[in-house]
């Protein structure tokens, strides 16, 4: 389970690297769906199996297989450009494309003889934007999962565990297969923006619900049985919005974070979704005490991130950020008719405004030149 969420963040950023920005999301749902494939097919392995040491070694055979990967499967041109492993570059370009063309190749050895470069993902706290917008896509990500399980424990309690894990398993199917068409209609800030309001809806509703049920203890056993049905609906409709709301942070995220430093901030917000899951057996290990509580709280996070939400960029059908300048110079665009165009003013930008063509770019783009000209290189990239 330790190298299951590096598996993911790995297999997650490979993707929607290599994909153009028109299949970015739809590759990603479709991988998404086959994680939950797997997790489906668990129970029925783990009853074949009978025994949890051979259940083991199943699991891990095919790992063992996927070790050749390392050799065939390409290194992101991307990143290496990006970060000016230019050898490497060299090297997969031949490898990609059958046709030398040894003018452009030189030229760009001779141009651009410098070393690789270095990011961490620490650089965040330097600029402007990027840090709030990963900030608020990790308490985005946190709550998503943190109260997934207070409506998981509200429908689900006293189930048995095969039908809680399928149950569970069936509302991230379903969740996916409803991102497609709301993500393609609303957009990614749009869609996130739904999915967290029904979140937040279905939540206030059932600590409604929740609050009644403990004032009419007394009461008819009919209007028990009433207030328990529409807790059940609101809490299913909270597991479905919120299982989308993780999903969509950690999709958003990698598409907002810039190449030099994806791994690192998708990486924060997939800690800050383990986080959101620590709730669950902290919960349990304190005897279901404080959980209106822990609700409330969750609940207040959903309303926080409501209002943070349109003031992330939109990212459909936009080319990745490829420098931390880049990331810096997305800003917002308007939802409603007459807002204000810009959440800063290009004077407030100051050094983020002067963002160079990356090596990338020269290359995807013939018609600039296949290698920066030392004015381009040192100059201010114009629109």
């Amino acid at each position: 389970m330790y190298f299951f969420p590096n598996f993911s963040l790995l297999s997650r950023l490979a993707g929607i690297e290599l994909c153009l920005p028109a299949w970015r999301f739809s590759m990603t749902m479709i991988a998404s769906l086959i994680i939950v494939s797997g997790q489906l097919l668990m129970p029925g392995l783990a009853a074949l199996c009978r025994d949890w040491q051979i259940l083991q070694s199943v699991i891990i055979a095919p790992f063992v297989l996927m070790l050749p990967y390392v050799w065939m499967f390409p290194e992101s041109l991307r990143w290496l450009l990006v970060t000016q492993h230019y050898q490497r570059a060299k090297q997969q370009m031949y490898r990609i494309d059958d046709e030398d063309d040894d003018d452009a190749f030189a030229e760009l050895e001779t141009e651009l003889q410098q070393k690789p470069k270095t990011y961490c993902v620490t650089q965040l706290s330097g600029t402007r934007n990027l840090w709030k917008n990963t900030v608020v896509l990790c308490v985005n990500s946190l709550t998503g999962y943190g109260i997934h399980h207070c409506f998981a424990r509200s429908v689900l309690e006293g189930s048995t565990s095969h039908l809680h894990y399928y149950a569970l398993a069936a509302i991230a199917v379903a969740s996916c297969m409803v991102l497609f068409p709301v993500v393609a209609g609303f957009g990614r800030r749009g869609g996130l923006l739904t999915f967290m309001i029904i979140t937040a809806l279905a939540s206030l509703l059932q600590l409604g619900l929740l609050n009644r049920t403990y004032s009419t203890a007394h009461d008819d056993g009919d209007s028990e049985r009433l207030l328990t049905r529409f807790s059940y609906a609101f809490s299913i409709i909270g597991m479905f919005s919120s299982h989308a709301v993780s999903t969509l942070s950690i999709f958003y995220c990698a598409e907002i974070t810039p190449t030099v430093i994806r791994g690192g901030g998708v990486g924060l917000v997939l800690a800050s979704a383990g986080f959101g899951m620590l709730t669950a057996p902290l919960m349990e290990l304190h005897n279901q005490k404080g959980f209106f509580l822990h609700h409330v709280i969750l609940t207040c996070c959903t309303l926080l991130c409501i209002i943070c939400i349109p003031l992330l960029p939109e990212t459909a059908g936009q080319p990745l950020p490829e420098t931390i300048a880049e990331g810096e110079g997305l800003l917002r665009r308007p939802i409603l008719p007459g807002e204000q165009h810009h959440l800063l003013a290009r004077t407030e930008v100051r050094e983020y405004s002067r963002v160079q063509d990356t090596p990338l770019h020269q290359v995807v783009n013939p018609g600039n030149g296949s290698v920066p000209s030392n004015s381009t290189a040192n100059g201010v990239r114009t629109s």
